[in-house]
């Protein structure tokens, strides 16, 4: 397993879970520092990404890219890929797949959480389920021409009326046609919805493709009263050899939040 901290471009969503907030630069200087594997970015659109540059930071700090958001596809501009309207499903699709051209050069996947369609905005919740299905398959088959997953996370039940547990979300991606959707398990979420975490991860086993590690309060792991040792070796039991990503609030601060981050992961993998 690696390890892998978040970034965020994202002025609107200030205040939010994202660990670092300084710009990519210091950022990526930041968690090269501190021995981190790689970075997960939250961006406002693919048209903020230098990918030169991005490469050059990211070479220099001897890191990679996981991940990028499409976050702010809702966040910023509005977009969710449950809309009523066919135009604008088209245009949260679209903006989807700009994400994933971006990611797909470095090697990366795109993460859909928010833009699966917030709670009450999605109206009738089986067509708002079908919407986000077409998008997944949409998406999908666009990211296996960089042979990357497209990474959906299940959010908790006051965030979306979509899938909310490991369970619904792998019964959703084994009905759809591709194969190349897996699982965002975020532990946060996991928290609220799961009666067993670590039963839940191996429910998802070859499913799951990216893991938020993070504590039950939203803070840095071991900062809440999360119980990692049982989720460690679920994780061990399906092989999962992802990232560990902190999607943590700046708590107390950015820089401790990214260093008490990487004491855990250390901790808790033995890397």
């Amino acid at each position: 397993m690696k390890s892998c901290i978040t970034i965020s471009l994202v002025e609107e969503a200030r205040g939010g879970p994202f660990v670092l907030w300084d710009g990519l630069e210091k950022s990526i200087a930041l968690a090269g520092e501190l021995g981190y594997d790689a970075v997960e970015i939250f961006a406002p659109g693919p048209e903020v990404i230098d990918a030169e540059a991005l490469r050059a930071m990211l070479e220099a700090a001897n890191l990679k890219l996981a991940a990028l958001g499409t976050g702010a596809g809702w966040v910023k501009h509005r977009l969710q890929l449950a809309d009523p309207e066919a135009g604008k499903r088209e245009e949260a699709r679209a903006f989807v797949r700009s994400i994933i051209d971006c990611a797909g050069q470095f090697g990366a996947a795109a993460i859909i959480g928010s833009m699966q369609g917030p709670s009450g905005q999605t109206g009738d919740s089986d067509i708002a389920r079908g919407y986000l299905c077409e998008a997944l398959e949409d998406g999908g088959s666009h990211a296996a021409q960089y042979n990357v997953p497209l990474i959906y996370e299940p959010l908790n039940r006051y965030e979306t009326q979509q899938c909310c547990t490991v369970e619904e979300g792998v019964s959703m991606l084994e009905s759809l046609s591709t194969d190349n959707v897996r699982l965002l398990c975020d532990l946060f979420h996991m928290n609220i919805e799961e009666a067993d975490i670590a039963k839940a991860l191996l429910h998802g086993g070859k499913w799951v493709g990216h893991i938020h590690f993070v504590d039950s309060n939203r803070r840095p792991v071991g900062l809440g009263h999360m119980k990692y040792g049982p989720i460690i070796d679920a994780l061990r039991k399906i092989d999962y050899q992802g990232y560990l990503c902190a999607e943590a609030f700046p708590y107390p601060d950015a820089h401790e939040a990214a260093r008490q981050t990487m004491r855990a992961y250390r901790y808790w993998t033995g890397n």
